[in-house]
């Protein structure tokens, strides 16, 4: 169960709305007499119940603001931990992109520990870890004290953005899940722009203290989790998986519109408790592949290379050496035109996921990789026609400015919030665990690699060299969108399969999730 729960339980976003062929049996027979004796669930009505799930996907989402703060921190840390700690150039690719390697460990780790402990107490796990890594990193004497609160930091980040969608994924209703699984991503990028401001706000302090503070104001948001234990609920599955169906019932009825609804929920939870298969079985086929699941591995694992192959984390980490190169001076305008970087990444991800169900997967990322690529190419032109003095200064920052921001509006327009909501939908239950864990891990690796070689590759290459280089492989990202990524949104599971070459799914193969159950009864009069 490890590695279902790491990818969401099978149960991740993407479904919403979706129309099945296949029909419950106790909606096609005759309503059977009401069994004397037996417990029936009011359900917690529209209004009241979809607050509660709002709110208990709002409190499981504050995890992600300490991945989004530590990352938008840390570009603006890194100045003056360099100045304070006389740290190397290499030295600073390591503290900065050793984050996602170690996020990776975190989340590999998640998976057990919340079969073991349970989704909710794993999440206030991994806020006391953050708090502990926080707090050595604050007042770190050294870089190698630094770097073992980093390490600790990142574990305890990774365990955070892997239990929180699942949680969320859990608790929500078909209606709602679209919606309240994209609030992870909302609150990353929040978390990047408080930690820009932080940046900013805290960058007069002399130099061996403002780093420490940028750092320690991280822990507030992770304090607020011990007050979030005392209200959300264990997740219904869990509590399933622990066969406690009675407290199952219980949440379910909380988290419901209806007793219909919450029992209908708590059917196909344990149905699907059932009929899972085992991460061996899932593992063999996913190494030796069907054409049809290869076609669906190519897809999902080259939506998640290419969403960090462009350079996003190149950009967020080190947005204030790209505007250094283009021509602003003072600290204080290098760490306010991050700000303004941050302001455009949380403005465009809400634009997209108003636009995600409505417009469709495909168009946006066709919108997203193509303004990346203009995006990329304008700011490494800009930047090498500065070098050659064929561009004044003025101009140079101007452009800077605007491309960097439309850089981060496309990517959290498209290729940012749909990589995961895409990775979920196209795979079959029984393999969705184990290959969107694989995909997460290889978007890890991009993400570290791009991280860690960034300021080398721009020593040997020159910042729009690398900017180049980054508009290149977001070009060959148009080109993968055209050729590999089909439209899931609407489609149900067998249409899916189909659009990968599937054949007809037989009855032991369909695997109906309860974001479909709503529009059974209509489709089966028709």
């Amino acid at each position: 169960m490890g590695a279902e729960v790491a990818a969401g339980g099978g149960n991740l976003p993407g479904f919403l709305g979706r129309k099945s062929r296949y029909a419950r049996m106790d909606d096609v027979l005759p309503p059977e007499p009401e069994d004397v004796g037996v417990v029936r669930v009011r359900g917690g009505g529209g209004g009241s119940s979809r607050r509660y799930v709002f709110a208990c996907s709002v409190f499981a989402s504050l995890n992600h603001v300490l991945l989004g703060y530590d990352v938008g921190v840390m570009s603006g840390c890194i100045i003056f931990i360099q100045k304070d700690l006389h740290i190397t150039e290499v030295q600073q690719e390591v503290l900065v992109g050793c984050l996602s390697f170690i996020s990776l460990l975190g989340s590999l780790a998640a998976g057990r520990t919340s079969d073991v402990i349970g989704r909710k107490w794993t999440i206030g796990l991994a806020a006391a870890v953050f708090q502990a890594g926080a707090a050595i990193m604050t007042f770190a004497p050294s870089f190698a004290v630094l770097m073992t609160g980093r390490l600790l930091a990142g574990i305890g980040i990774g365990i955070g953005i892997m239990v929180a969608p699942v949680y969320i994924s859990e608790i929500s209703p078909a209606t709602l899940r679209g919606t309240l699984a994209s609030f992870p991503e909302i609150f990353i990028s929040f978390g990047i722009l408080l930690g820009y401001v932080s940046n900013l706000v805290f960058a007069g302090l002399p130099d061996h203290i403002n780093w420490r503070v940028m750092l320690g104001a991280g822990i507030l948001p992770s304090i607020s989790i011990a007050f979030v234990l005392l209200v959300i609920p264990e997740s219904p599955r869990w509590l399933v998986m622990q066969s406690r169906a009675g407290d199952a019932r219980a949440v379910l009825a909380k988290v419901s519109d209806s007793e219909e609804e919450a029992q209908e929920r708590l059917a196909e939870i344990e149905e699907a408790a059932r009929v899972t298969a085992s991460d061996k079985a899932a593992w063999r086929e996913l190494l030796r592949p069907s054409p049809v699941v290869r076609r669906m591995l190519i897809t999902g694992l080259g939506v998640q290379f290419f969403q960090q192959a462009t350079g996003i984390d190149a950009l967020v980490y080190y947005s204030p050496t790209i505007f250094r190169d283009s021509g602003i001076t003072t600290e204080s305008q290098l760490l306010a035109a991050t700000v303004a970087v941050g302001f455009s990444k949380v403005a465009f991800i809400v634009i997209a996921i108003v636009l995600v169900d409505h417009v469709g997967r495909k168009p946006l990322l066709y919108i997203s990789t193509i303004g990346i690529t203009v995006c990329l190419a304008v700011l490494a032109a800009s930047l090498s026609l500065l070098v050659r003095g064929a561009l004044p200064s003025g101009v140079a920052i101007g452009l800077a400015i605007l491309t960097v921001c439309g850089f981060v509006a496309f990517f959290s327009v498209g290729i940012g919030p749909i990589n995961m909501v895409l990775s979920s939908e196209i795979y079959p239950l029984r393999l969705r665990a184990q290959a969107v864990g694989i995909g997460f891990a290889l978007n890890r690796m991009a993400s570290g690699g791009v991280a860690m070689s960034f300021l080398s590759i721009c020593r040997a290459a020159t910042v729009a060299g690398a900017f180049a280089a980054f508009a290149v492989i977001s070009a060959l990202s148009v080109v993968f969108v055209h050729l590999f990524v089909p439209e899931t949104s609407g489609k149900t599971l067998e249409q899916i399969e189909s659009l990968f070459g599937g054949g007809v799914v037989t009855s032991g193969e369909v695997e109906l999730g309860d974001a479909e159950r709503l529009e059974h009864k209509r489709l089966v009069t028709h």
